[in-house]
């Protein structure tokens, strides 16, 4: 939302007199015909956004809603903005103990698998001596396999290999 009052320059307990005033004032500063160019262009713009803004402004009725309006958006932005430092505090947090930022996957094609079998390793915890398969482990491995496979048909599949991959099926 637009803050007319920042447009026109002027405090939201202007009287009107003061807002016909600023206004009068920027619509001079802004007139297109004292510009040329690309510098017209922005003061017919600018000219018209302070049309709306004295539109709304010097109407009590419009005023009232507006500031209604504003008072709303000033509120919502403020536990925003507390939510958004807790937000950050927790991230900064998360980050400190992460080694690596996390990259998303790229849905859909091979490098998918092979990044989410290097996240999944990486994520295991290493324990001395003999521990449990856990199920992140299967899932590595299984994906690990399918990976192999996937390769071993596409190269069974390409005339300059497929006598390789032949020879290294046992029967």
């Amino acid at each position: 939302m637009k803050n007319y009052y920042d447009l026109l320059e002027v405090t939201p307990k202007a009287s009107k007199e003061i807002i016909e005033k600023a206004y009068r004032v920027l619509i001079k500063k802004y007139h297109p015909d004292l510009y040329q160019g690309e510098k017209r262009i922005y003061a017919e713009a600018k000219l018209r956004e302070l049309n709306e803004a004295y539109r709304i402004l010097s109407d009590d009725f419009l005023r009232s809603q507006y500031d209604l309006e504003l008072e709303k958006e000033m509120q919502f932005n403020n536990t925003n903005n507390n939510v958004e430092n807790n937000n950050q505090k927790t991230e900064e947090i998360k980050n400190e103990s992460k080694k690596e930022e996390f990259k998303p996957h790229k849905v859909g094609t091979f490098m998918s698998i092979v990044d989410l079998t290097k996240e999944i390793f990486k994520k295991r915890e290493r324990k001395e001596g003999k521990r449990k398969i856990q199920r992140e482990d299967k899932i590595a491995a299984g994906l690990t396999l399918l990976i192999v496979l996937v390769i071993g048909i596409i190269l069974w599949f390409i005339p300059a290999t497929n006598g390789f991959i032949r020879s290294l099926i046992p029967f």
